[in-house]
């Protein structure tokens, strides 16, 4: 692999969440292993700093058809797989507020707590991750300065890290999240885990990386057996784009 694995996620999408947990239950290793890139609708600010390296973003807004879909499409999903959900509601949501600070978990080498605990305010009890109050009270409950997380949208560094992630999904080609590569393989959407794990563990391997065999999906049937009856249909990712 001449670069990386790496995976695009970001916070609004109850199908990023519900993907990476698949991910990370079947696949413990993954963020060792994957590199992790927040995607997510940018502001004016950030669109204009797009702009002006020639960059963009692929991301077009849903139907309401297609919400109100995903609406019920998500509600099963989470029941299926046993995930407590309660849906949020978005009120003019700033999605740089929690991203960014994620980026700054990251500095801190904790991003995957911080991602834990600001998944669990939005997905298990609907709380509005955009909201400054709201940001500050889980991030201190997680154990973080919750003044410095929510300050994280007004650094300037962090501002252009932010840039190069969005950047980097453009030049990738995302369009809709989550959204996996390896090599020249893209897989996008909830229901292709089981194709990007089928991918990444051979080229880790072939990488010379030790990685464990992926546990097998509670509602999955063996490899084996999918084989023999051809059990599961692949035409439709769930994914938000």
């Amino acid at each position: 692999m001449k670069r990386p694995p790496r995976l695009y996620f970001n916070l609004r999408s109850p199908f990023s969440w519900m993907g990476l947990k698949r991910l990370e239950e079947r696949f413990p290793q993954a963020p060792e292993v994957i590199e992790y890139y927040p995607y997510w609708d940018p502001d004016e600010k950030t669109r204009a700093a797009l702009e002006e390296r020639d960059s963009g973003f692929h991301y077009t807004q849903m139907s309401k058809a297609k919400h109100l879909y995903i609406l019920q499409d998500t509600k099963r999903l989470s029941t299926r797989f046993g995930y407590t959900m309660s849906w949020p509601v978005d009120i003019d949501p700033w999605w740089e507020v929690p991203h960014l600070a994620w980026l700054k978990a990251r500095h801190l080498g904790r991003e995957r707590e911080f991602y834990t605990a600001v998944t669990a305010a939005r997905w298990e009890r609907g709380e509005n991750i955009c909201d400054a109050a709201v940001l500050h009270r889980v991030a201190e409950a997680a154990g973080f300065d919750g003044d410095a997380m929510v300050a994280a949208v007004h650094d300037p560094a962090l501002r252009a890290e932010g840039v190069d992630a969005l950047a980097a999904a453009y030049d990738d080609d995302v369009f809709g999240i989550p959204y996996f590569k390896v090599g020249r393989h893209r897989f996008w959407g909830l229901d292709r885990v089981d194709g990007f794990l089928d991918e990444l563990i051979p080229a880790l391997r072939k990488a010379g990386v030790d990685v464990a065999d992926p546990e097998v999906a509670d509602d999955e049937a063996p490899a084996a057996l999918r084989e023999r009856v051809g059990a599961y249909d692949s035409d439709s990712a769930g994914g938000c784009g």
